[in-house]
């Protein structure tokens, strides 16, 4: 089983108001569709470098689209 990461991120409302689909999305920050959706569906987390890419996408800093939890919210 996959353990989901603890990073939230607002891709698919940053994609959604940007009028982007997924595979738009994908496409231009390099990446498959389906790497997209894993990250969309915080089953998986971004390198630093994509994080920057897909913030960058959407002309927002990174702390805009992604989210760690503070260490008294992660227990």
């Amino acid at each position: 089983m996959v353990k989901p990461t603890r990073v939230s991120n607002s891709i698919r409302l940053h994609r959604e108001r940007a009028g982007l689909t997924q595979a738009e999305l994908a496409r231009t920050i390099g990446v498959t569709r389906q790497t997209l959706i894993a990250i969309e569906q915080e089953k998986y987390s971004p390198t630093l470098e994509l994080a920057f890419q897909i913030a960058r996408a959407f002309g927002v800093g990174l702390d805009e689209v992604f989210a760690y939890p503070d260490a008294e919210d992660a227990s």
